[in-house]
């Protein structure tokens, strides 16, 4: 089970930071983060994403 909660809470880390990065990209009211941070926290949230879904999908089905 500590593997199982492990992976959900970076799952939603990953979800968070994704969706920072985009806030930022969509509208420009974070203009205290620089443009190029907010595409970096978009693409490395959406890898993390990914990544942490498919782990979570292999964990589920055993």
């Amino acid at each position: 089970m500590k593997n199982k909660s492990q992976t959900v809470i970076t799952l939603v880390c990953s979800l968070l930071i994704f969706t920072i990065g985009m806030f930022r990209i969509l509208t420009e009211s974070l203009s205290s983060t620089p443009l190029f941070v907010a595409y970096i926290f978009a693409i490395t949230g959406l890898i993390g994403v990914i990544s942490n879904g498919v782990t979570l999908r292999k964990i589920q089905s055993k």
